[in-house]
């Protein structure tokens, strides 16, 4: 199975790292995130000899009720991603992966994980919005939506740097982001598998039930 264990001292000192601007068709190389694989890496999952602590989040769910991240995550196995619902590459592809993955759980294991999607564009992905679009995924995710200010500021205990969505040359609004996904132990709750956007759904497939174990993949 494809792992790889490092400090996370080590990934926050990180250097070359890049955005991806979901959709805007940039090549632009400006840093995005404290966490990163090795350039020409082909392993899927890193395991951090020190997890991260779950963002102290209190935002807005699809049925526009108050979510509290930690109190609703707390002990279960987790998945936490940040993206937004215009963007027409890596965020459905991720999610997709993820969801295709999760069907060949049993029930009791899909019951169990927490899948969490928290939106980069707050402005455009209203609770309605995110519901609507999660709903053609997974009607099981968790959509979450709120200040952008209190988004970014929980992204970057993760490690991954948001922008406030802009407008790209074509005139198109753009959401600049990390594309990690965060595994957090139902154990410990503590943030100790990342993933890239190169995760593929073999890549969840295998990963998902140690996971859900809160053992590394």
């Amino acid at each position: 199975m494809r792992k790889k264990t490092f400090a996370a001292a080590a990934l926050l000192a990180a250097a070359s790292l890049t955005l991806t601007a979901c959709g805007s068709g940039d090549d632009s190389d400006s840093p995005v995130s404290v966490v990163s694989e090795e350039a020409g890496s082909d392993k899927a999952a890193t395991v951090l000899d020190k997890p991260f602590e779950k963002p102290d989040l209190v935002l807005t769910d699809t049925q526009g009720e108050k979510y509290d991240l930690r109190e609703q995550t707390k002990g279960r196995p987790t998945l936490i991603y940040f993206g937004y619902t215009h963007c027409p590459d890596v965020c459905p592809l991720t999610m997709n992966n993820i969801a295709v993955a999760k069907k060949q759980l049993t029930k009791a294991q899909q019951d169990e994980l927490r899948i969490v999607f928290v939106t980069t564009d707050p402005d455009r992905d209203t609770p309605k919005a995110l519901g609507k679009w999660l709903k053609g995924i997974d009607s099981q995710v968790v959509g979450l939506t709120g200040d952008f200010a209190t988004i970014q500021a929980g992204a970057r205990t993760l490690g991954i740097s948001i922008e406030p969505p802009h407008k790209d040359k074509n005139g198109k609004i753009v959401s600049t982001h990390g594309t990690q996904v965060v595994a957090f132990s139902p154990k410990t709750d503590g943030g100790y598998v990342l993933y890239g956007e190169d995760a593929t759904v073999d890549d969840y497939t295998k990963d998902l039930p140690e996971l859900i174990k809160g053992e590394n993949p």
